[in-house]
């Protein structure tokens, strides 16, 4: 789960991370508001989307530039009213856009030099990783190709914690020296406390900041959380914004399906995620693409099968379905019989291929046959898939 950048900032103040003084506004009527709880200066504009590139961004009404420094709070009053309500497109968003919901202002800082910190999950060891650099402004991918040796990676024992040795190493390599390599020290220390205790996936800040005066802030807040942890953090749970979510995904998570939406115009329905990465790949094998991923779990129930069908015919993009179920634990028949009543209940008109195999799996078959639907059987994985890639054509 993905929370915004307004959000990201009141976390960290919690934890004691330093961060410029801000206050979002979800309407024109908040402005005066939010901006009264600014020091008087200059302010930074920000559109609140959960995706990277906002400020070469272009919004659809003409307006360039999601993020934006502004000499006064009436100009930054001015840019805020160009931005909210607008859609947003970036590099990372698509064609399509987000719509701009949230505006955050926030006092715009006096800048020395620029660095990234991010703390993640390092998956070749299974424990937190520290990484940063002294390059942060900009995107940490191209710093890892064009000079890999200007990134510091630590790795983090969870059992023992962020160690003092491995600050004042992650201290030394960035480079501060004096009341900056202290407050760096214990801005890093605070943020894993963060990281760790949140149960995120990443934190991100970047840019990481010194001022000339000596303070060290987090300019920049990006923090994604780990949603099989989300039961522990109900207040976490509370921040999320549906508004920056697939409409689809939502109705599948409160039916307990992994779906993620795709551009292709095959959908696949699967149980297990190893299996729908797969039935993906051989449709694309074969001429195809595939429109989403989505698995049912290894135990789906027959309303949830419903359930997915009415999701995967919410994309009007899907010119045909590959169900490919394998009955380990699951049951053969009870997908069948959950395809017939999604069929039916839905009015399915679309080509719909279904390789069936495993626990049961005679059974499934003959309730399918039985059926009286137009139902195409795929004997193999690579049957099914040519079948449908040939259906759609």
């Amino acid at each position: 789960m993905n929370i915004h950048e307004y959000q990201a900032k009141a976390l960290f103040e919690k934890y004691g991370v330093p961060v410029p003084k801000g206050a979002p506004a979800k309407s024109a009527a908040e402005f005066d508001a939010a901006l009264a709880a600014l020091p008087d200066g200059a302010v930074m504009v920000k559109s609140q989307i959960h995706a990277g590139g906002r400020g070469k961004g272009t919004f659809t009404n003409g307006f360039k530039g999601g993020v934006k420094f502004c000499a006064t709070k009436a100009e930054a009053k001015e840019k805020a009213g160009a931005m909210l309500g607008q859609t947003l497109v970036t590099v990372q968003t698509g064609p399509a856009g987000r719509k701009v919901q949230t505006v955050y202002f926030t006092a715009a800082s006096d800048i020395k030099k620029e660095y990234y910190l991010a703390i993640l999950l390092d998956r070749a060891s299974s424990r937190p990783v520290i990484v940063a650099s002294t390059e942060g402004g900009v995107e940490i991918e191209k710093v890892a190709h064009a000079t890999p040796e200007k990134i510091t990676k630590v790795v983090v024992d969870p059992a023992v914690g962020l160690a003092d040795f491995q600050v004042r190493d992650l201290i030394f390599k960035l480079g501060f020296t004096g009341p900056e390599a202290k407050n760096a020290a214990k801005l890093i220390r605070n943020l894993y406390a963060c990281y760790w205790e949140t149960d995120a996936a990443m934190v991100e800040v970047n840019p990481l900041i010194t001022t000339p005066a000596g303070e060290v802030l987090a300019l920049d807040g990006k923090v994604s959380f780990d949603d099989n942890a989300l039961f522990r953090h109900p207040e976490i749970v509370a921040l999320r914004d549906l508004n920056e979510e697939d409409p689809k995904e939502i109705e599948a998570s409160k039916h307990g399906l992994n779906y993620i939406a795709l551009d292709g115009n095959i959908a696949c329905l699967v149980n297990g995620a190893g299996l729908a990465m797969s039935t993906m790949d051989i449709i694309k094998h074969f001429g195809g693409t595939p429109a989403n991923f989505l698995d049912v779990g290894g135990g789906a129930t027959r309303e949830q099968v419903v359930a997915a069908f009415k999701i995967i015919l919410g994309d009007k993009n899907v010119k045909g379905i590959l169900v490919n179920i394998f009955g380990g634990i699951m049951d053969c028949n009870v997908i069948a019989q959950g395809i017939v009543d999604a069929v039916k209940e839905v009015g399915l008109k679309l080509p719909l291929v279904v390789r069936l195999e495993g626990n049961n799996v005679v059974a499934g078959k003959a309730t399918l046959a039985a059926s009286g639907l137009k139902v195409v059987a795929g004997d193999t994985m690579a049957d099914a898939a040519q079948k449908i890639v040939k259906l759609v054509a």
